[in-house]
């Protein structure tokens, strides 16, 4: 599940190993370049942690960011199809 606070949407995914973690990373490259917009994030192995806001709106949270926030989800929940959505 996405928080916001700071002024930013922050979510950490969980995966089976390090590679599943990396090809969520690179879809989510994907998406992200395809919107416009990037997203911070890091990895450890096999956990991805993602922060977004916009930039140019002051780095403060927009529909931009829900935007690929959902798009991020549904990326992660192709990962784990059985994992139950919110």
């Amino acid at each position: 599940m996405w928080i916001e606070k700071n002024d930013k949407l922050t979510r950490s995914f969980v995966f089976s190993d390090f590679t599943s973690a990396m090809g969520f990373v690179v879809q989510v490259a994907i998406l992200a370049e395809s919107q416009n917009h990037h997203p911070f994030w890091s990895n450890e192995f096999n956990r991805v942690h993602i922060e977004l806001c916009t930039h140019d709106a002051g780095n403060r949270v927009t529909d931009k960011d829900r935007k690929l926030a959902a798009g991020i989800d549904r990326i992660f929940y192709s990962f784990h199809p059985l994992e139950k959505k919110p």
